[in-house]
């Protein structure tokens, strides 16, 4: 359960950050599964989400 702990350290990370730190945490963590990434996204701002697609390339 190792990598869910970190999971868990990287979504409370994400929760608590400002837009900036939400954006380098989504584009630059690895290893996520696609469940892991779409929970991430339900604490991102959608109002943001264009910034995020731009972040993303």
């Amino acid at each position: 359960m190792e990598g869910q702990d970190n999971f868990e350290h990287i979504l409370n990370r994400f929760k608590e950050a400002d837009l900036e730190t939400k954006i380098d945490i989504y584009t630059t963590v690895q290893g996520l599964s696609v469940e892991q990434y779409k929970e991430l996204l339900k604490y991102f701002p959608i109002k943001h989400l264009g910034e995020l697609e731009k972040a993303m390339g």
